[in-house]
């Protein structure tokens, strides 16, 4: 059934690309398995599968140690800054940069191992007081404080939008991918946007034609 579905879902990519005239290769799916059991990591990994995100740094450090080494790990959730020291050199991307608190936090755990975070800036793109994520205009104040990091390069950026319909959708596709490529046009230390991680299963195909790349 995870086969079948992984085939499904990369087909859907496919047709979406086609839409805008984008090329497949330039999408990377991951496979969201939070809360889901060893067993079905394991099923979609033989499907091809090699990209899966966590939202919980415990689960995933456990569920690291029973899968295969060549997994890019990545940290899809609220991270909180009492947890950062246990992912150091275990995840190949954090998506959820949304405080100077947090980037301090990451910045000195990483600088203890000598070694450099790849994060995405968590942005809330629908200003909404259950998401996390910083705010349109405080993105200068965040990339200014990672400019001055040695140890955090920021990739891209990650959204997560309101629920809504697909006219809403792709409003929130849309702004995100304005405030992308407004960032993709300066020149910082640290920042080099090649990430636009946004749209989930009810959801990405819109953002695929919107100019999600993950």
């Amino acid at each position: 059934m995870v086969a079948e579905n992984l085939v499904q879902v990369q087909k859907n990519i496919e047709e979406s690309c086609k839409k805008v005239n984008r090329d497949p290769g330039e999408v990377t799916l991951i496979a969201v398995s939070k809360t889901k059991p060893v067993e079905m990591l394991q099923e979609a990994y033989a499907a091809g599968a090699r990209v899966f995100g966590e939202n919980k740094v415990q689960e995933l450090l456990s569920k690291k140690d029973e899968l295969p080494n060549d997994i890019r790990w990545h940290l899809i959730g609220k991270l909180q800054t009492n947890k950062v020291k246990y992912i150091v050199g275990k995840v190949y991307l954090i998506h959820s940069l949304s405080s100077i608190k947090l980037l301090n936090k990451i910045e000195s755990e990483y600088e203890k191992n000598n070694l450099v975070a790849n994060v995405l800036m968590q942005i809330n793109i629908g200003r909404e007081e259950s998401k996390s994520g910083v705010l349109e205009e405080d993105i200068d104040e965040l990339i200014l404080a990672v400019e001055k990091c040695n140890h955090v390069k920021v990739k891209g950026i990650m959204v997560i939008i309101p629920k809504g319909d697909e006219v809403s959708n792709r409003y929130y596709f849309n702004k995100s991918k304005h405030i992308y490529d407004d960032l993709s046009k300066k020149n910082y230390k640290n920042i080099q946007m090649e990430i636009l991680s946004m749209g989930m299963t009810s959801d990405f195909k819109i953002a695929i034609q919107e100019g999600a790349n993950l």
